[in-house]
């Protein structure tokens, strides 16, 4: 079942660093369910020892896979200023970024994209180095 209510865990320092970017740049509608601010204030924040290694967080690489498609896809979750298409790396502050950050290997769930809604299962989770 594609949830939207999966539990949002974060590692201490990518709570700090992408929640002080959100809100200098003052992103986002806090009530809407879809958005990165929303899914800030819903997160369980745990230290980085304590945090599984199949969660997504900055720098993870990620693979899904869109539910109607059947497509995978292969990224790495990082800041703005790293992100680059070419290498397959999507900014945090992307609607899949948002989606996927702080949920787990397994979880599936549905999200508004820029090409309507989209039902995704996270297959893979590494922490880049």
């Amino acid at each position: 079942m594609y949830n939207k209510k999966n539990p949002v865990i974060l590692a201490e320092s990518d709570f700090r660093v992408i929640k002080q970017y959100v809100e200098n740049l003052r992103l986002g509608v806090p009530n809407s369910e879809m958005s990165l601010t929303h899914e800030l204030n819903r997160a369980k924040v745990v230290q980085e020892e304590k945090l599984s290694p199949d969660t997504v967080r900055l720098n993870s690489k990620v693979r899904v896979k869109e539910a109607e498609s059947k497509r995978v896809l292969d990224f790495t979750i990082v800041m703005p200023d790293r992100a680059d298409i070419k290498e397959n790396r999507i900014s945090v502050l992307t609607p899949m970024g948002s989606a996927l950050i702080g949920l787990k290997k397994g979880d599936k769930l549905e999200w508004k994209m820029p090409a309507g809604m989209k039902k995704l299962e996270i297959l893979e989770v590494s922490w880049a180095d």
